[in-house]
Order: C-alpha cells, then structure tokens, then sequence
C-alpha cells in the first residue's frame, strides 16, 4: 500500500474538514459544555497536527520513509487526550466531564504514557502497523466508514479493499500477540498465553473454565484476548478503548451513530432529514462553508462573520451555549459556540450524547452536542420509575426488546428498543436488574438507578412517539459475577412483555 500524505501535502482547511468531526466528537463526550468542547478540540486540533509533522519529518532509518506514527484520527484523539491532562494539570479540570478527571488521576491513565511495554496492547499493535495499514483498519472498524468510500480515500483499489482489510486484520493480530508475548507478566499470565492464542483463532473454540476465570480478572490478558479474536466483533472495542482510552466504547457508539446517519441521510433520499436541504448542492454548500469558517479560526485568519451564511442559527447557538454552560465555568464565553461541522449540518432528533455515569454527571452541565450522534445525558435527580402502580394491572401495551450488543470483562453494552401500541407524548422505561449491574453512560435518554431499579427517561427530542412506533436508546453498563436480562419491564408505569 502506498503511503499516506503528510500533513504537509495539505492545506489547513484539507485537514480540519477531513479529521475534526472526530476530534470534536471526542472533545464534547470529555468537556462539561459546548464551549469547553469547542475550545479543547481546538486545542488538540492544533496539538495533534504539530506532532503529526514533527513525526513526519523525523527520520526513520531508512531512505524516503517516514518515521512511524499513529493515522491521523487516533492521533488526533490522543491529543484531546494530551490536551485534558494538560487542563487538569493547570487549573481547568473544572470543564472537564467529572469520570474523566477520575480517570486522570488514576493509574489507568499512566498506562497511556508510561513505559511502553506497559502499553495498551492495541495502541501498541496499531503502532507497529505500516500507517496506510493502521488507517484502513481504524477507518472500518472504529469510524465505521464503508469500505466503498475508505478505499479512494487510501488509494485502494475498491474491489481489492476487503482482501486487504483481511490482511490487515491478521498482521494486527499478529503484532498483538507478539506484544503480548513482550508484556512483562507474571508466571501465571505467562502460562496461559500460547492457550489464549490457540483459543482466539478460532471461531468455534471455548474457553477453558480456568483461562475464562482467568479473563475475568486479568485486565491485561482481558485486553490481549480482544486483540486476538477477531470474530464476534470484538475488535472494535478493543481499538477504541486501548488506544484512546477513557471513553473508548462511547466514542465508538457515537461513530458508528454518524455513520449510519450519512448512509442513511442521503440528499433528496429515503433517509433524508427533516428541515435539511433536499438538494445535493444546497447541503454541500451547507456544509462546506461551515467548515471553511472553522478552518480559517484555525488557521489564525481572519474573516468578517458577516460575510459567512450563517443566517439566524449562529445567535441559536449562542444563546443555546449561555443556557447549558456548567456554573463553575468562569472561562466559558456567550459566544464560543461550536461551529457547524460536517456531522453537525445532518444533525438528527434522535441523536444523544453518552455521558457519565449518576453519581458524577450532576455536578456537570449539560450541553447540547454540535455533531448527529448519541446525546443524552445522566443524572441521579432525574424523574424515575418508583415501581409498580396500580396501572400495570392493565393489559400490557407495549414490548421490549433487550439487545446486549456486547459484553467484555467487567462491562456491556446495550440498545433497547420499545414498541407501544399507544400514542405518547413523553416517556419513561422502566426495570430491574438481577445482578446488581450499574448503568454508566447513556444515550437518547436520561438515567436513573436507585438500587436495581433504573429508570430511562426521554430526551426532549423523542419525547413523542406515534401509536405503534417504537422508541430506542442506549446504554453502558458494569457488572460482577452475572449479567442476565432484567426484568419487570415497564413503560409509563405500566408492565411491557419482552419481545
């Protein structure tokens, strides 16, 4: 595969329409306003492009090549991750989501950037990977980007792109197990290492009792194993989360959101949005000079605003930022709103924000997200679901479907889907859980737990829901020793089957 431009063969505004949907994405699951979004990306934006040259140019041993780097998307997320540190560090923690500066100050973020045999095994595997290679397998896997629009963008031949995504699968796979194999680990790791390799190859082999025992609380095979097993969709998460780190699963959720509202948004097409402009041009106009405002800012630039199409939506989101900015902000300013990205020109009603877990978010504020993927928020004082009424006597009305999308060593993910034969006008969904699992972030709804009981509230966007409609969210969860389906199921008050 040829290589990849430098960040030197492109302009400015090249780079920033190409990459920072990502970063912002990023920036506002670690921010506590949409303000301290804006600023923090841009500030990675701008950190991560300057690593991304120096690397560039740095020699690499040998004759015209480059030395190795990560592609630029995870790059660029490393640095909003850099960059929150840095704020931690000089007095701004206070923008930050709350989980995230727990997590700052943990061990775990010290994995990031401490010795590098103690190293994510996913970071390290994508590092050790040729650069056009380790963008190809972040651009499907994580950014969830068909394979018919990452191969131009390689410079793959389209028809050849799903044999060398295969190919590069398995040298990621191998890179992994060889880092694993360099880990320094202790005696009992190391003997279960070459089994764990034998048992993630194929498909169809189980885990022994005491090698998935093992898993359970070993982080660092836990890691290997979802490296190494590239059926069962694993593999995503495990890049998302090894290399990015705090929020990992969320961001890969919000990605593969935006994705599946380009596909299914096309102008003037089937999954076209309301209010969005039906004609291709119009839209691309849209979109183009919304990025063209924010990458002039960035380029240091300067340009009248009054020149630039922003129409009545500009002051919206002013004022929208003054609404939502965290309290113990003093640095946020009436008019730092987000610009209006290539996500944020398809926005959707249903989209929502992961956010942090109940017993942190209510000291955030929150922030409406300038991109169409998952916004939601969390908070332990939200409206809940206290438990059976008198109304779930009544004939059932509505039906559940619970997905458990996936499930790793200590956490899950899922999507619930509710299907009501009655008009609503709000909603909250209600249940039970068995084990004692605790939800984390949620999206496309408001989250409540008191004990097993959680309650889901809607998002002031899909609030309404037609007679026989369905209403869906999301959510991430942690759980010890089970993780069965809950129960008692209810919508509103009233009991719902489960489909």
């Amino acid at each position: 595969m040829a290589d990849l431009p430098t960040p030197q063969d492109a302009t400015e505004a090249e780079l920033f329409t190409e990459y920072w949907d990502a970063v912002l994405s990023y920036a506002d699951l670690a921010t506590a306003g949409t303000a301290a979004a804006n600023q923090l990306a841009t500030e990675a934006f701008t950190l991560g492009m300057r690593e991304a040259r120096a690397a560039g140019s740095a020699p690499s041993g040998g004759p015209g090549r480059r030395a190795p780097r990560l592609p630029m998307i995870p790059l660029l997320l490393t640095a909003v991750r850099s960059t929150a540190a840095a704020w931690e560090r000089d007095g701004r923690g206070h923008r930050l989501d709350p989980d995230l500066r727990l997590w700052l100050n943990s061990e775990k973020a010290e994995r990031y950037t401490g010795p590098p045999l103690q190293r994510p095994i996913a970071l390290r595997g994508l590092r050790d990977l040729q650069e056009a290679d380790a963008a190809l397998l972040w651009l499907a896997e994580v950014e969830a980007l068909p394979l018919s629009e990452v191969a131009p963008r390689l410079g793959l031949d389209p028809q050849s792109a799903v044999q060398e995504l295969d190919q590069v699968r398995g040298l990621f796979r191998d890179r992994c197990h060889r880092n694993h194999l360099d880990t320094p680990m202790d005696a009992q790791c190391r003997s279960y290492a070459r089994l764990l390799d034998a048992v993630t190859r194929s498909s169809a082999a189980d885990a022994p009792v005491d090698l998935s025992r093992h898993l359970a609380t070993c982080v660092q095979c836990a890691e290997a194993a979802a490296c190494l097993r590239l059926h069962g969709g694993a593999l995503p998460g495990a890049l998302a989360s090894g290399v990015i780190g705090w929020g990992g699963h969320a961001y890969l959720e919000r990605r593969r959101r935006a994705a599946e509202v380009r596909r299914g948004a096309r102008p003037g097409g089937r999954g076209a949005l309301p209010g969005e402009p039906k004609d291709g041009a119009a839209r691309t106009r849209v979109v183009r000079n919304s990025l063209l405002v924010a990458a002039v800012v960035l380029s240091g630039l300067a340009l009248a605003v009054s020149m630039m199409p922003y129409g009545d939506s500009a002051k919206d989101a002013a004022v929208s930022d003054i609404d939502h900015r965290p309290i113990a902000d003093p640095g946020a300013s009436a008019t730092s709103a987000a610009p209006v990205t290539a996500e944020s020109a398809s926005r959707v009603p249903d989209g929502g924000r992961a956010t942090p877990s109940p017993t942190t978010t209510a000291t955030a504020g929150a922030h409406k997200n300038p991109d169409p993927e998952p916004q939601g928020t969390s908070s332990a004082t939200a409206s809940g679901d206290t438990g059976p009424t008198p109304e779930q006597s009544e004939p059932a009305t509505c039906t559940v479907d619970y997905h458990l999308d996936s499930q790793w060593s200590t956490g899950f993910q899922v999507t619930m889907k509710v299907t009501t034969t009655r008009a609503l006008s709000d909603w909250r969904v209600g249940w039970s859980f068995r084990d004692g699992q605790q939800v984390g972030q949620m999206w496309d709804a408001t989250v409540a737990q008191s004990g097993a009981r959680v309650t889901a509230t809607a998002a002031d966007y899909n609030k309404s829901v037609a007679a026989g409609g369905t209403l869906a969210f999301g959510f991430l969860g942690t759980w010890q020793g089970g993780n069965s389906t809950p129960t008692a199921f209810t919508l509103n008050g009233r009991s719902c089957t489960t489909g």
